[in-house]
């Protein structure tokens, strides 16, 4: 796995915070992941992580890519396939990272009266903000700007997709709910929320009124809509994405019924909702026997496609580097691929979240030893009683006792220095405590 990190000009940032153009000072010209600390107006305190592949059109692309909560947006961009076909594709990434703290910690405000409101603060004034960054500083194409996220990052991308329907063409929500499900904060972690506790019945029209009110009067162009979901999703249920079709096919005037089904690949079942000129405005994916794991290998793809963002783009020239030279990499380079970290070269960080009989747990796993880790797999004892119902970013079994978690496709190399989130959700019998005995591949690790 590739670490990238690049750093943005002070200057040009803090003036383009400012309003100011300074088309004089260009950010480098690298692939490479940036942090960008000053990109405008910032109610969500988010920050912000860019990637810009180096072969890219003189008006690129722009996806904003979304992490689930206990994620940031580092973690998302080597968690996920979007980078790899940025770098095939030529679009532009922004991977931005939530410091929300509404039962999990780190998930994107889908829940307030201010990101309910489109300019009314919060996260989707920032998200905002930082797509408006990336066309002043690398002339990104204002007609091509698109939003995926998994999870928490689903559900703002529906959200992004009502509030700002003039700003993004396209979405791949990945795992999440309608929006304006949310009743406010409480109503967030789950356990506790009337959204996704598996009971959420409204109707289509009710739903689409909600989108409606999002921005009163607005009669120009949807964004088209890709959802996404696990038919063995307990954290977030199966059940939440029948609502979201009907939600965007009302929208959009669109019968409930599909123009056509399919199964483009073993266990995608695919409902399709085309208008009456045969574009396809709503598209439904059913993955057969997934937990809470989206996206996995492939999916990612299919969503770039869905924005219509496959053809390769034209070789550039390079824009001149920064008048400043950037700093080196943040992050050390990877080393060899095949040893295991070494005794007591591993950490292990724990956020969990109970109630009365259940709770989910976010596991971050840090490599501190001096060299990478090429699959890996993390073994732990759950206190009695806990049973594992679902997870994510990993493959869990037993579900109790002695649990050993195995990477997935798409997070089997943990560099050097580097870390990789994983989780998932658990019954109880009244013991709510943290797992013990953490070992990566067989080598004790730290908790912190």
């Amino acid at each position: 796995m590739r670490i990238r990190a690049k750093m943005v000009v002070a200057l040009a940032a803090s003036l383009v915070a400012a309003g100011l153009v300074i088309p004089t000072v260009q950010p480098a010209y690298a692939a490479s992941l940036a942090e960008v600390t000053s990109f405008g107006d910032n109610p969500g305190r988010m920050r912000m992580h860019v990637y810009v592949p180096d072969n890219r059109p003189s008006r690129p692309a722009t996806v904003v890519a979304m992490h689930g909560c206990g994620g940031s947006g580092p973690g998302f961009y080597s968690g996920s396939e979007f980078a790899g076909l940025a770098d095939r594709y030529g679009f532009i990434v922004i991977y931005p990272s939530a410091t929300q703290q509404a039962g999990f910690g780190n998930c994107f405000d889908t829940w307030s009266d201010a990101a309910k409101r489109r300019g009314g603060g919060s996260d989707p004034v920032s998200l905002i903000s930082m797509v408006r960054y990336v066309q002043q500083q690398y002339g990104a194409d204002p007609d091509r700007v698109y939003a995926t996220g998994s999870s928490s990052g689903g559900m703002m991308t529906n959200h992004m997709l009502a509030l700002y329907p003039d700003v993004f063409k396209a979405g791949a929500a990945f795992m999440g709910v309608p929006f304006n499900c949310f009743a406010g904060a409480s109503d967030y972690p789950p356990g506790s929320s009337q959204c996704t506790g598996g009971n959420m019945n409204r109707t289509p029209q009710q739903w689409g009124d909600a989108v409606r009110q999002a921005y009163p009067g607005y009669t120009g162009p949807r964004p088209r809509v890709q959802l996404w979901h696990g038919t063995n999703d307990t954290l977030v249920p199966y059940s939440l994405l029948q609502e979201t079709i009907e939600q965007w096919t009302n929208v959009f005037g669109l019968s409930q019924n599909p123009t056509s089904t399919d199964t483009p690949q073993s266990g995608w079942n695919r409902r399709r909702y085309a208008d009456s000129t045969g574009t396809v405005q709503v598209e439904a994916y059913s993955i057969q026997g997934a937990g809470h794991s989206l996206p996995s290998s492939g999916m990612a793809a299919a969503a770039i496609a869905f924005f219509g963002l496959t053809s390769t783009p034209g070789p550039t020239t390079p824009p001149p580097g920064p008048t400043t030279p950037p700093p080196g990499p943040t992050t050390p380079p990877p080393g060899p691929t095949t040893p295991p970290p070494g005794t007591g070269a591993c950490s292990v960080r724990i956020e969990l979240n109970a109630w009365n009989n259940g709770l989910t747990e976010n596991i971050t796993i840090s490599n501190t030893g001096s060299t990478a880790v090429n699959g890996w797999s993390l073994a732990f004892t759950l206190p009695g009683g806990q049973t594992i119902t679902s997870g994510w970013n990993a493959s869990y079994s037993p579900s109790s006792g002695q649990v050993t978690a195995r990477n997935v496709s798409y997070n089997a190399a943990i560099p050097a220095g580097g870390s990789t989130t994983i989780g998932f959700q658990a019954t109880h019998t009244g013991n709510a405590g943290r797992p013990s005995s953490f070992t990566l591949n067989g080598q004790s690790c730290t908790l912190t």
